[in-house]
């Protein structure tokens, strides 16, 4: 059982091919299903000190899973017994079957235990589940104290993260991704049914252009160091001059040596940024990393023209954000050499790209392909891509739900983004990174201003 931070996820399709990919190599259906089925009895056992376990296994090689850990718990003396809801019908879950030796209940009738692991089915339905076995599940899972579920809840869409009325009424305790995460554990609504997610190891290779992000590795500061070497960034200051405080302090907190605010009334804030006027000449200075436009800028003529002068200006690394998303022509990115990231949410994304066709991992890659640029695509899950890769952020915090926590989140990527040599795709997911662990310092019920003055001790720890 091992933690999903960096693992590989894949589309049912890419996780057939890759165990198709071991059996070519020299394993076979029968050892993946024995190595599945022994993690999830190991796994099981460790959690559940002794409890009665029911198993519910399905006809396909999810349910012949169930049985070699049923065969596994037994052989461990623990208690445990079976429910199907029909005959096996692949032949490696046959021969799963023909291993247990204990009685087996139709699942329509088993009665309940304190543990129910869930092998009824696992990536390969597409399928809603039949009334009756989603009664079933509902019954037997609102009965335990415990749900377990081997890859996926039953009835779970893998790609398309669609989750089943059974699951989001009484969501899984506990789910084992086999041999590679799949979409559906990072999205929702299916990603709430899951409850804690932990991989179980079938030794298979697997590509990783999709991956859960993991703890970035963040520049430290040396004896050489200086306000620049640390990063520059300026910040288009606009109609709520607010929002771009809050991305200057965002900035400041979360590692870079140098803000200034460009615009605005050249006061307020921390005496540590710096307030110049907005001069197209003064956003030329080599000096600056990045520089930050969006945050309160507003949305009229003036607006427009300071976020153009940026894009054909073509001189630095840029972050647009907020009310600049909604002035922009994404395809007229394409042409810059320098690197660009886009931060929207699901609104601003939709207006900016419309719906391209896949899941949410799929149109984050295909409209940073088509922009040429990074996408921090914005929710409950936040997903960072370009035209090659995708890091899903599963630490979603609803308490980031209030006015200016967007505005932090692109104060922090900026941070990142301006520091020499930073690959823009690590820097926007650094800076999604800082800003969820902020939010876990910051606690609940916290304003924007205390998620900035939290970065702080997140950038301390990481």
């Amino acid at each position: 059982m091992i933690a999903i931070d960096g693992q590989p996820i894949l589309t049912a399709a890419q996780m057939r091919a890759a165990e198709d990919a071991a059996i070519a190599a020299g394993s076979s259906v029968t050892a993946l299903m024995q190595r599945a089925g022994e993690g999830i009895a190991a796994a099981t056992r460790r959690l559940v000190a002794g409890a009665e376990v029911l198993i519910v296994c399905g006809p396909g090689n999810n349910g012949g899973d169930g049985y070699v850990a049923a065969t596994a718990l037994a052989g461990l003396g623990h208690p445990v017994r079976v429910a199907a809801s029909g005959p096996p019908k692949t032949d490696a879950a046959i021969a799963a079957r023909a291993g247990w030796t204990g009685p087996i209940e139709a699942l329509t009738d088993a009665t309940p235990a304190p543990i129910l692991l869930d092998c009824l089915f696992g990536t390969g339905l597409t399928r809603p589940l039949a009334p009756e076995i989603d009664a079933a599940l509902a019954r037997l899972s609102h009965a335990a104290r415990l749900v377990i579920a081997a890859d996926l809840p039953s009835g779970t869409n893998a790609d398309t993260a669609e989750a089943p009325d059974w699951a989001k009424a009484r969501p899984a305790a506990l789910t084992l991704a086999l041999g590679a995460l799949k979409p559906a554990h990072g999205l929702h609504p299916a990603a709430a049914a899951c409850g804690t997610i932990r991989l179980i190891d079938l030794g298979i290779d697997r590509p990783d252009a999709v991956t859960v992000a993991a703890r970035p590795a963040l520049p430290q500061p040396g004896p050489a160091s200086h306000k620049y070497t640390r990063g520059m960034v300026a910040i288009v200051a606009g109609a709520m001059e607010g929002a771009a405080r809050l991305a200057a302090v965002a900035a400041l907190r979360s590692g870079a040596g140098y803000v200034a605010l460009y615009g605005g009334s050249g006061q307020g804030g921390p005496d540590a940024i710096v307030h110049r006027p907005y001069e197209p000449e003064a956003l030329a200075d080599e000096r600056i990393g990045a520089i930050l436009i969006g945050p309160g800028l507003g949305r009229d003529d003036e607006a427009r023209a300071h976020l153009q002068a940026l894009i054909e200006a073509d001189t630095h690394r840029l972050v647009i954000d907020g009310d600049a998303l909604h002035l922009l022509d994404p395809d007229a990115l394409r042409r810059r050499h320098n690197p660009v990231v886009l931060t929207p949410h699901a609104g601003e994304f939709h207006a900016l790209f419309g719906t391209p066709d896949g899941s949410l991992l799929d149109r984050a890659r295909t409209a940073a392909a088509r922009a040429g640029v990074i996408v921090v695509l914005k929710g409950p899950t936040t997903i960072v891509a370009d035209a090659a890769r995708v890091r899903i952020h599963l630490a979603g915090n609803p308490w980031l739900s209030t006015a200016g926590t967007g505005d932090v989140l692109a104060g922090t990527i900026a941070a990142q983004l301006a520091h020499p040599h930073a690959d823009p795709m690590a820097a926007a997911d650094a800076g999604v990174w800082l800003h969820a662990r902020a939010a876990w310092i910051a606690g609940k019920s916290f304003i924007a201003d205390d998620l900035a003055n939290a970065l702080t001790p997140a950038r301390a720890g990481a």
